[in-house]
Order: C-alpha cells, then structure tokens, then sequence
C-alpha cells in the first residue's frame, strides 16, 4: 500500500502545486511537465505494486491493495498520461494552461482513489474528485458556443448521477448499518429479501451506468464528447469511463454475489445486466452509422463497447446467484476486464488521432477523412488499426478480448447475448471499414503533406505497438486479467 500512497502524494502535489507556477508557465510550460512527471510517477508506483504490494487494505479498511485496484489504475493513468503528452500541442498556452492540467491531474488522482475504494463514502469522495475537475475541463474552450453547452450539460447529468449514487448508499446504510463494502454484503448476506436493497441496487446501476454510458443513460455522450476541447473528449472516452466500472464491480456486482433483486428469478440482476447489454450495443453501433463527425461516430462506438463489457458482468452475476457456471462466470469477468484494456488502448488511439485531425485541419468532419492516409500518412494508419481492433478483426487485440466475453455466455442460458453480440460485431464492421475507406480510397479535396507532431506520433507508435502487440500475445494481458478477477470479493 505504500506504493499507493507515493501515487497519491506525487498527484496531489502536482494537483495542488500546478496553479502555483502560474507565472512561469506562459513561457516553460512548467505545469505541463510537472504533471507529466507526476502521472509518470504514479504509475510507476502503481505497476510495483501490482508486482510487489499483494493484497491488503488501510486507511481504516477505505481503501483495498488488489490486483483489480491495479488493473484500473494502471488504465487510468496511462490514459491519462497520454492525454497531457498531447495536450501539450492543443490546450490553451496562456494563463489557463496551468489550471487544465491543474484539472486533469486533480481528476486523475480521484480515479487513483476510486480504483482501490473499499468504502462506501471513500469511493464518493474519489467518484467527486475524478467528475467534479472534468465539468470545467469540458467547458474550458470558452469561446466555442458547444463546448459550454456540453460542459453545462454534462455538469446538470453529472450532478444527477452523484445525487442518485449518495441516495443509494443512504438507503444501503440504512439497511446495512456500514459503509464498508464487504461489511455491507456480510449483513446482507444474512438478511432476508428487502425491498429497500432492490432499490438500492438499481440505483446504483443508474448513477454508475451514466460514466458507462450504458443505454438509457448515454443522453450526455455524444455532446459531451464533441463539444468538449479533443483531448478532453479523450479523457472521458479512456479513463472517466473506465472508472465508472470499477466502481460496479465493488458495489454492484459485490452485491450480486449475495443478493437477489427479487423473489421472481425474472427479475435478477443478470437479467438487467443482459437487457442492458444488448439495447446498449445495438443502439451505439446503429447510431454510429448514422454520424456525421469523428467524434459523434466515436461516442457512439464507444456506448456499443459498453454493452460488450456489460456481457461479462451479466453472466459473472448468474453464476454467483445461481451457483452454476462458474468456469465461465471467471471468463467472462476476464474478457470484461481484458476488454475494458484494449478498449482504453484502442479508443484512445483513435480519439487523440481524430484530435490530430481537427487540430491540423481545423475541421471534424468525415469528409475532412477523405484521401487522409496521403496527407497524414501515420494518423490514417493509427486510426485503421484502431478500427480493425475495435471490431475484432484478428490478430489485433480486441479480437481476443471479445473471443473470451462471447465464448463465455455460450452454453448458458445467457447463449442469446453471444447471438446479438457477433451480429453486432458485423454490423460495427461497416463504419469501421467505411472511414478506413475514406482514408485510403476516396480523394480529398487536397495531397498537400500536413505535419504530424512529434508528441503525438510517439504516442501513436506507443498506442499502436501495444495494439498489435497485445494481439500477437495475448496470455500476460489475459494473466493480469484473469488474477484481477480471481481476486473479486475473495
């Protein structure tokens, strides 16, 4: 846990020292590399834990050392890494650069946080660090008429979430008599059915379904993303959203081992889990055909992601209410979590190559995609191979990752959730390979070489080779999986 706490100190003081070299960061844009250093810092605390740290809580029992605190918070930050690299060559440089990366940091430290919450009030505090920073991060393009209504937007949904997440854990406490989370599913492991408890748990699916953006509560994605500044966008896609499922995993599907939402063996939290899945799915990958923009097609590719990641919690939920199935329970909790990887890897690569874009050719557009692979020969490739691996096309990472979710659920009763995930696979295939097209066949309206800058293409070398890489070997990613989600709730 100590390596833990070297994290959080190195993001806090950068958090908190960055707005201080406010008079120097006009010319040296010293709060950029402090933060830079800092995120590099803590994830290298995070990855000797993972290799030395085991598995022990502090703090009073608020926050838990495990391999699935690990995993997030490896995402996470790596993500989040990434977006200040590039930032570098987009934020603003003027008197708000050091309050942005100010932000991003402050954000970053409450995903760290949330990661390893053990605690009720401990992951809400962490839930209103990660989201508080990020509404003035979405608005921070003042001068752009969308990004204040996305940020505004945004903060309105945001606050409602938290509202119904507070609720839920007032409503649980009330039950339970703790905050601690195994404390929590100890007595409601010995309790009889409470209506309350339902409650309880349905709202948590709605509070933590918002940073999914799972279907119904998606609303916020697609004009939250392309009104925010493109990095920004980035976070939210890579990292925000990553953290909304590590914070399911420790409440609601905690609950999930112990507890059933009803008599009726209809109405259980699987089921909930599988109908979500498949309207999820199916209406991100339909109205992603239907886009006009990168980033909207982005947003909503990134929704029907969800609904695949959903798949491994719905049939992880059956078997522990049931008792049955538990070899493929395990599976699809580590395709879920492997998936949950290759989708920040992935998303991010094409999310900061449309970034690129937009910064470059001042436009966002899919015609701007047009003949895209001559003007901007690296961009085009990172954002081919993304695609590819978005829609599992082998050897690519996200191949694998879907192969464990879908082979998971076949053989169960959940066997109909693999029917409508290949067919949306397919169906996702076709806005994959049209804007690829786009980019090697069609003619733009000009061949004229744009630069690529430097930064970004380091990052693109990085975020592809782990693409391709992961695809070739897969077992140590599918290793680091599978032991973060043997570790659940044991």
């Amino acid at each position: 846990m100590e390596y833990i706490v070297v994290a959080v100190v190195a993001l806090g003081a950068a958090a908190l020292g960055t707005p201080l070299l406010q008079a120097v960061g006009r010319r040296f844009r010293a709060g950029a590399y402090a933060s830079i250093a800092a995120l590099g810092i803590a994830i290298v605390m995070v990855a000797a834990n993972a290799a030395y740290g085991g598995s022990v809580s502090s703090f009073g029992g608020l926050l838990v050392s495990d391999a699935l605190g690990d995993l997030f918070a490896l995402v996470v930050l790596s993500m989040s890494l990434a977006v200040a690299v590039v930032s570098i060559y987009s934020s603003p440089n003027g008197p708000n650069l050091p309050s942005y990366y100010s932000l991003l940091v402050f954000s970053a430290l409450g995903m760290l946080l949330l990661s390893y919450s053990a605690d009720l009030l401990m992951l809400f505090v962490a839930w209103e660090l990660m989201s508080l920073p990020t509404y003035a991060l979405a608005g921070f393009d003042k001068k752009r008429v969308q990004s204040n209504e996305a940020a505004t937007k945004y903060a309105i949904l945001g606050a409602l979430s938290s509202a119904i997440i507070l609720y839920a854990m007032s409503l649980t406490y009330g039950v339970a008599g703790t905050t601690q989370i195994s404390g929590v599913v100890a007595k409601l492991a010995s309790e009889p059915f409470n209506p309350l408890v339902s409650v309880a748990i349905l709202l948590f699916v709605v509070g933590f379904g918002f940073k999914m953006s799972i279907v119904p509560f998606h609303m916020w994605v697609p004009d939250a993303y392309e009104g925010s500044p493109p990095a920004v966008a980035t976070l939210f896609a890579t990292a925000t959203k990553k953290a909304g499922f590590v914070a399911a995993i420790r409440v609601v599907l905690a609950v999930a081992t112990v507890y059933a939402l009803a008599p009726n063996s209809i109405f259980t939290l699987a089921n909930v889990l599988a109908v979500l899945a498949v309207i999820t799915m199916t209406l991100g990958n339909v109205a992603a055909l239907t886009q006009k923009t990168m980033t909207r097609l982005l947003a909503y590719s990134s929704i029907a992601q969800a609904g695949y990641i959903l798949m491994g919690f719905a049939i992880f939920a059956y078997s522990q209410q049931t008792g049955l199935y538990s070899y493929n329970a395990m599976l699809g909790m580590t395709g879920s979590l492997f998936h949950i990887i290759n989708h920040a890897i992935t998303k991010g690569a094409a999310f900061l190559a449309a970034m690129l874009v937009i910064v470059q050719l001042k436009r966002g557009d899919l015609g701007a995609y047009n003949g895209l692979a001559k003007r901007m020969p690296v961009t085009a490739f990172t954002i081919a191979i993304s695609f590819l691996a978005l829609g599992g096309i082998p050897p690519l990472s996200g191949f694998w990752s879907k192969l464990l979710i879908f082979v998971s659920v076949i053989n169960t009763p959940l066997a109909w959730l693999a029917v409508a995930a290949i067919l949306n696979s397919a169906f996702s295939l076709g806005y994959y390979f049209w804007v690829i097209k786009r980019m090697y066949l069609d003619q733009g309206e000009s061949a004229e070489k744009v630069k690529e800058p430097f930064g970004f293409v380091v990052v693109f070398a990085v975020l592809v080779g782990l693409i391709i890489g992961i695809g070739l070997f897969p077992q140590p990613v599918i290793a680091f999986a599978h032991a973060a989600a043997s570790g659940i709730f044991t």
